[in-house]
């Protein structure tokens, strides 16, 4: 009965997705350029971690684990809400928030943890990387330390850098930061083929930069991803499938990213938008946003 209702409750929400990814234009896609195989041998079947306990956290867009402090997770509204990035516990409890000064939220779509100008301190990005409509002449990412104490409630006044696509405004909803290099990577959302661009670390002195296009990713409808903490394994997700790299000693990004991905275990959300390597890189967690009334749960997959 427990596998029949899986089946059922994962048709339903594709059925009732329906509108919404109407709604999202979601392009033709291309035939895929790789074969994934699915492995449900490396990462297990989800548990459910907890629910959110913060009520404002109802567009959970963006998901992203602290190198600073255990077992707390990083999380943000998208378009229109506060600018604050919420604090959670691996259970879902409320940890606090952080008000981001002298910014807005236009459309926060992502969020990542890594290094930064100052070797002895973790950073924390935020990318109003939205735009559904493909009409904003510019993007921005915001980045700032990781506190170095908790409070209930902290403001900070971020680094702003502003950004612009070589081949006109794009919707994304992909931030990664890579540990080893420093780079920072935006994955596009709405293209028959998503396309992965670079931003250096040295972007953010110059406050404004174009961004550099890699190269084609086989993907569409790209809504989240992350690196490890040892940058050892890439996460890519949209909608209903989590696909997964393990990246070679010596081996940057879009070259792990050129093989063919391995498909990941995933319990269908809602609107799940949000994904997140745990620091120690023996499990992901993932968020949705609410939708057809369906309190976000907060999901773990632990590796076999």
């Amino acid at each position: 009965m427990n596998t029949l209702f899986h089946y059922l409750f994962k048709a339903y929400l594709i059925f009732v997705s329906i509108p919404f990814l109407v709604s999202q234009k979601v392009p033709e896609a291309k035939e895929l350029s790789f074969i994934p195989s699915y492995a449900d041998s490396v990462f297990s079947a989800p548990k459910k971690a907890g629910d959110l306990k913060n009520k404002k956290i109802d567009e959970a867009s963006g998901l992203a684990f602290s190198r600073t402090h255990s077992g707390i997770i990083y999380t943000h509204n998208d378009s229109g809400g506060e600018p604050l990035v919420y604090l959670i516990d691996t259970l879902g409890k409320d940890k606090g928030s952080i008000r981001l000064k002298g910014v807005w939220n236009r459309d926060w779509e992502d969020i990542a943890v890594g290094p930064g100008p100052d070797p002895k301190l973790q950073y924390i990005y935020v990318g109003e990387i939205g735009d559904n409509n493909a009409v904003y002449k510019s993007i921005r990412i915001f980045r700032f330390p990781e506190p170095k104490s908790l409070e209930d409630k902290m403001e900070v006044e971020p680094e702003v850098l502003k950004l612009t696509y070589p081949d006109g405004a794009r919707d994304a909803e992909t931030l990664m930061v890579d540990p080893i290099s420093k780079d920072i990577f935006i994955v596009s959302k709405k293209d028959s083929v998503n396309m992965l661009y670079r931003v250096p670390q040295s972007a953010f002195s110059k406050k404004t930069f174009e961004l550099e296009k890699i190269m084609d990713l086989p993907l569409t409808m790209s809504v989240a991803g992350d690196i490890s903490g040892d940058g050892k394994q890439i996460l890519i997700k949209n909608y209903f499938t989590v696909f997964y790299w393990e990246r070679k000693e010596g081996e940057s990004v879009p070259e792990a990213l050129k093989r063919n991905p391995v498909i990941l275990p995933y319990k269908p959300e809602p609107q799940g938008e949000a994904i997140a390597f745990h620091p120690n890189g023996k499990s992901y967690f993932t968020l949705s946003e609410i939708r057809f009334k369906i309190k976000p749960v907060l999901y773990r997959y632990n590796k076999k």
